[in-house]
C-alpha cells in the first residue's frame, strides 16, 4: 500500500490539525478517523499530483466542510461544546480562521493552501491579512505563561501583548505558577512542559484545572509523541523551537472555543 506509507508520517500533524481547527482532541480526532474511513473507501481522492500532506489536509477539508459532518450530532462524531462552538463560528469566518492556520501552524505555502482549501490563490491572501484581526478583535483576556527559559518567556509575553492581551505572570516553577493564579484567574495559559526546578508543567496545568476551567496551550520540542490519539491528549501543541505566527494562531484559536479545559494526563 504505496500511498498510505506516503501518508502515514503525516497522519500525527492531521490530529493536530484536526484538533486546533475544532478546539478540542474528540471532535478533532472524530474527523481526522472521518478523512481516513473516506480514503479507505475511496483512495482516488488522493490527488497524486500533489504533495501527500496537502492531498490529505485537501480531502479532511472537503469532510470538514460537508454540512452533515460539520454539524453532526449523532455519536458517530461527538462535537463537545458544540452548540458554543456552532455560535462562535457564526460570529467569526471558519475560512479564514483554517487558512490562518495552514499558514502559521502547518506551515503551509500560498500554494500549499488553495490547494488544499480548492481555492484561487488571490483568496487565500485575502484571508490571511484579515485573518489574525478577526480572530483576535473580541478575544482579549489574561493570560499566564509557565516558562523557566527567560529569553522565551520574553519572547511569549511580547507575543502575547501584542495580541492585546494582559500577562498576568511568567512562572518558571511549578510553585510559582500555583501562586500566580491566586489573585486572578487567567483566561488562558501557556506552558512549557519541562521547568527550571525540574518540576513538570503538566503537572502544574493538572493542579491548576483541578479547580478552574482554562484553555492550555502546550510547549514541546516534540509534538508527535503527544499526537497518538491514544489517551487524553491536549489540544493545543506548539513545536519548540516555535514561530511567533504559531504561538499568535493557536492563542486566537484557543480563547475562540473557551471549552471546558478538562484534566490533562500524557
Amino acid at each position: 500500500m504505496p500511498l498510505f506509507q506516503d501518508l502515514a508520517p503525516e497522519l500525527p500533524y492531521l490530529r493536530r490539525f484536526a484538533r486546533a481547527v475544532m478546539g478540542d482532541q474528540a471532535s478533532g480526532d472524530a474527523y481526522a478517523a472521518a478523512t481516513l474511513q473516506a480514503l479507505v473507501a475511496d483512495p482516488e481522492i488522493i490527488d497524486p499530483t500533489l504533495p501527500p500532506r496537502v492531498s490529505l489536509y485537501r480531502a479532511f477539508l472537503r469532510i470538514w466542510k460537508s454540512l452533515a459532518v460539520n454539524r453532526q450530532t449523532s455519536t458517530s462524531f461527538p462535537l463537545p461544546g458544540e452548540r458554543a462552538s456552532a455560535r462562535n463560528l457564526d460570529a467569526l469566518t471558519p475560512h479564514s480562521r483554517v487558512t490562518f492556520l495552514l499558514h502559521a501552524v502547518e506551515e503551509f505555502t500560498l500554494d500549499q493552501i488553495a490547494n488544499a482549501l480548492e481555492c484561487p490563490h488571490e483568496e487565500v491572501a485575502q484571508s490571511l491579512d484579515r485573518a489574525g484581526e478577526e480572530i483576535a478583535a473580541q478575544l482579549a483576556s489574561d493570560v499566564l505563561i509557565i516558562e523557566d527559559e527567560p529569553v522565551i518567556g520574553m519572547d511569549l509575553e511580547s507575543i502575547v501583548k501584542g495580541l492585546g492581551h494582559t500577562v498576568i505572570d511568567v512562572a518558571r516553577t511549578h510553585g510559582e505558577a500555583l501562586r500566580a493564579i491566586k489573585d486572578t484567574k487567567p483566561g488562558l495559559i501557556l506552558a512549557d512542559l519541562k521547568l527550571a526546578d525540574g518540576s513538570s508543567g503538566l503537572d502544574a496545568v493538572n493542579e491548576i484545572l483541578e479547580s478552574v476551567t482554562i484553555p492550555v496551550i502546550f510547549i514541546t520540542a516534540y509534538p508527535e509523541r503527544l499526537l497518538t490519539g491514544l489517551v487524553p491528549e491536549p489540544a493545543f501543541l506548539v513545536n519548540k523551537p516555535f514561530q511567533t505566527e504559531t504561538i499568535r494562531a493557536l492563542i486566537s484559536q484557543a480563547l475562540f472555543f473557551q471549552q471546558n479545559a478538562q484534566r490533562r494526563s500524557i
